[in-house]
């Protein structure tokens, strides 16, 4: 075994794994404020990045709920007409995890 394979092999593997981990996830944040502190923030972006957070989760949760059949959709529905509603995230979620107990414990 050649000396970069015996060091990932040894217990030291994991600790340059956890670092390396670490080190790139700290430059994709830190690219990031370097990247937008180049760019004009114009009222359409200010809007796209205010979407950002509701796309992802969006993106997320949607696959899993179209997964798990028709009491994960109105579950989420409900969620978020609460959210609509209140503007509250906890209440959202709430009122979706609730909603799918009563689901689930009635049918």
């Amino acid at each position: 075994m050649n000396t970069a394979g015996a060091i990932i092999a040894s217990p030291w593997g994991s600790v340059l794994a956890i670092g390396a981990m670490a080190l790139v996830t700290f430059l994709c944040r830190i690219a990031g404020v370097v990247l937008m502190s180049r760019v004009r923030l114009t009222p359409r972006i200010e809007r796209g990045l205010r979407a950002l957070p509701g796309s992802i989760i969006l993106a997320t949760i949607l696959p899993v709920a179209i997964d798990n059949g028709l009491p994960a959709i109105m579950a989420l529905t409900v969620a978020i007409v609460a959210m609509i509603v209140t503007r509250i995230d906890i209440v959202g979620l709430l009122a979706g995890l609730g909603t799918l107990a009563v689901i689930r414990a009635f049918g």
